[in-house]
């Protein structure tokens, strides 16, 4: 059973880049398209990080949980806001979460 899906699965992104390698390119040089395609991954990636920080609390219970990840969250948009580069920002949350759970 388990084989099945990963075919199905497999099929389907199969079949949804061919979808996206067969648009018109008239279709992609639209501007707003272009802006779409753009601004999508930042959308996604905030989606990810919201649903991560603030949707289970300590003790692994659904809900609103504010705990060391937050702050990891507070801490990289403070260095996004100091123009630091992408790695700096990963390590400068990485290690305001690590040293919140650790105090």
């Amino acid at each position: 059973m388990i084989w099945i899906a990963i075919v199905v699965c497999g099929l389907g992104c199969y079949l949804l880049k061919l979808a996206g390698l067969s648009v018109p390119h008239q279709v992609l040089e639209r501007p707003l398209v272009q802006r779409i395609a753009d601004l999508l991954p930042v959308a996604l990636l905030a989606a990810l990080i919201t649903v991560q920080v603030f949707t289970v609390d300590d003790g692994g219970h659904p809900g609103i949980g504010i705990d060391a990840r937050l702050a990891g969250l507070a801490a990289a948009a403070v260095a996004l806001t100091l123009r630091a580069p992408f790695l700096v920002v990963v390590v400068v949350a990485a290690a305001t979460a690590a040293l919140l759970r650790l105090a």
